[in-house]
């Protein structure tokens, strides 16, 4: 490596550790770990930043560095829920990333309460960790304001806006309810239901598209939804779907908002013989553990979660590091897949 001369900036004199970073060519994040010992990092890099930290005779600042300990090499994840896999396998994503550069995670579960949101966010940036990843968009006005004037860094996940200054990683569930209700019609299905539970917005935006499609085909009727706040499970899919045949035997194709209640609406039509996809169509969400080896096989909306979580803390060490990113709003998309129950 070739050694150059920086000018020192820092009040004291003294050189910075973003100068060692700047003259080793890696990221402050990668400095600091190989200053403090950490064993994770490439050996090209731990040489780079040693050279670089002997030219410049950097020597860390032991106040500075108990101070930055309120700041410390945390990243703060916040979920609705950690018995969603939805939600798990994005936090698995986010530590495959973030931990590769020394970066633990602090999870917070609000359990879809926007006040336990709330609590967690204060609770958090009394000692601002490096970044936040939030999910969605949906939260108190307050637990707004605090995020926004903390000053971390931070990308929200699952949902998309266009929103200035705004970073987030997700896709529409509106175009993904959309593209459900299209292939429900294109199979030939006039009395399609949406059946949802656990009415977080996200859910509500995927009926939402779902609803819109139907209307504008002059195929929608309100009275074949049922939506219930009531945790999403299998069990629940059995009860609705025989609650929905019973009342609306009509019914000719349904979407529901998550592959467990599909799951368990396809147990029930063997109860009741009601033959899918020939009676009634049934479509899923979210492509979740088995829907492929349901009988028949669930067709469902595939969510790339876990390339949520990866993408969401790529862009969030690039917040982090003061570097610009293309685009504050990435949109991943998702993919209909087409199996044997519609």
């Amino acid at each position: 490596m070739t050694i150059r001369t920086l000018r020192k900036t820092r009040g004291t004199g003294r050189p910075t550790l973003a100068e060692v970073a700047r003259l080793a060519g890696v990221s402050p994040i990668t400095a600091s770990r190989v200053l403090r010992g950490m064993t994770s990092v490439g050996t090209d890099y731990v040489e780079r930043v040693q050279e670089a930290a002997r030219e410049l005779n950097y020597v860390a600042n032991a106040a500075a560095r108990a101070l930055a300990r309120a700041q410390s090499d945390t990243v703060t994840v916040l979920v609705p829920s950690l018995t969603n896999n939805v939600f798990t396998d994005a936090i698995e994503a986010v530590h495959s990333v973030l931990s590769v550069h020394g970066i633990e995670i602090l999870i917070g579960n609000s359990h879809y309460s926007r006040d336990a949101e709330q609590d967690l966010i204060r609770h958090y940036l009394a000692s601002p960790p490096m970044g936040m990843i939030v999910t969605g968009f949906d939260r108190s006005e307050a637990a707004r304001r605090l995020i926004d004037a903390s000053g971390v860094p931070t990308v929200y996940m699952m949902d998309l806006t266009d929103a200035r200054d705004v970073y987030c990683v997700g896709f529409s569930q509106e175009d993904a309810g959309r593209a459900v209700a299209e292939h429900l019609m294109a199979r030939g299905c006039r009395r399609s239901s949406f059946v949802a539970a656990q009415l977080d917005p996200r859910m509500l935006q995927r009926g939402e598209g779902f609803r819109r499609a139907l209307q504008r085909a002059g195929l929608h009727v309100p009275e074949l939804e049922i939506l219930t706040p009531a945790p999403s499970s299998i069990g629940l899919g059995c009860q609705l779907f025989r609650q929905l045949m019973t009342h609306h035997p009509e019914i000719d194709g349904i979407f529901f908002g998550n592959d467990d209640l599909a799951q368990g609406a396809l147990f029930e039509a063997r109860r009741m013989d009601i033959r899918v996809p020939d009676d009634v169509a049934v479509i899923g969400f979210n492509d979740l553990a088995g829907a492929a080896d349901c009988v028949p096989r669930l067709t469902t909306v595939r969510t790339p979660r876990a390339q949520v979580g990866r993408t969401a803390a790529q862009l969030l060490l690039s917040l982090i590091g003061g570097e610009s990113v293309a685009s504050p709003m990435v949109d991943l998309g998702f993919e209909l897949v087409v199996r044997e129950s519609a």
